[in-house]
């Protein structure tokens, strides 16, 4: 008996799409497609979306970089404007380095850290066990440890001094301003990966503190953060003991704020 062949109507996938208020629904239409198998997955998927699920949280997957990187429901999803971080630290690195990334939610920065450095030795950390599971399924084929635990804590301590380069995707959204997130963000990633405390800098505080002690001497520190923020930040960075530095992408709308430990 001859197998029913799978003909999706992508017009009306586009335009159910469009109307539940997806931006680049014809994008979104042909992912979903080559995702499912039959009619009737691929309208599972659509209900899905059309309900409010983030796509990549469908799909299993986020691009970034150029790369597919694994994300798991609850997960913090890699976004265009963390490119500008990676971009930023990539911009300040050294050879043979040491090299670790927090909050590494799945873990997408260190699978590009790993290809454009090729770091002597590279971790990651999280505090979310389920954001560390799913930094382990993308980081385990490199080689690449991830440690569970509140930020500088999750790290050998032989490490302590000696780290050249550390990224931070830290959360920096004040608290009050958690519930005006895109529902996407809101609903389904991990609060502790968006709420930064009363200003929104609470975390990137204590990365500060942390990497003024951890830095070897010269090593950089680079951080994610609003453009409003970026110089609140720098002055937390002086106050630490490091030389800051905001880096602007107005293609990504993305700020980074890089510190260096004098030496």
């Amino acid at each position: 008996m001859a197998s029913t062949v799978f003909t999706p109507d992508r017009p009306a996938l586009v335009r159910r799409l469009r109307a539940a208020g997806c931006v680049f629904a014809e994008d979104e239409a042909d992912l979903l497609i080559a995702a499912a198998d039959s009619a009737q997955s691929l309208t599972r998927l659509a209900d899905r979306r059309v309900a409010g699920l983030p796509l990549e949280h469908l799909l299993g997957w986020a691009e970034f970089c150029g790369r597919r990187i694994a994300v798991h429901p609850g997960v913090f999803v890699p976004r265009g404007r963390t490119a500008a971080l990676v971009d930023a630290a990539v911009a300040v690195a050294g050879p043979a380095l040491a090299v670790l990334d927090l909050c590494c939610g799945s873990g997408a920065a260190a699978v590009v850290l790993h290809e454009r450095l090729a770091p002597r030795w590279l971790a990651a950390a999280d505090i979310d066990p389920v954001a560390v599971a799913c930094a382990r399924r993308n980081l385990d084929p490199l080689g690449v440890p991830v440690y569970q635990g509140d930020l500088f804590d999750a790290v050998p301590a032989t490490w302590r001094g000696r780290l050249d380069l550390v990224v931070a995707n830290a959360p920096y959204v004040p608290s009050r301003a958690v519930a005006m997130l895109p529902a996407e963000a809101r609903l389904h990633e991990a609060p502790v990966a968006l709420d930064g405390g009363a200003d929104g800098l609470a975390v990137l505080r204590r990365v500060a503190s942390g990497a003024a002690q951890w830095l070897a001497p010269g090593g950089h520190v680079a951080v994610e953060v609003s453009a409003g923020q970026a110089a609140e930040l720098c002055a937390v960075f002086a106050a630490a003991g490091l030389h800051p530095a905001v880096v602007r992408d107005e293609e990504r709308e993305a700020t980074a704020v890089t510190g260096r430990r004098p030496g």
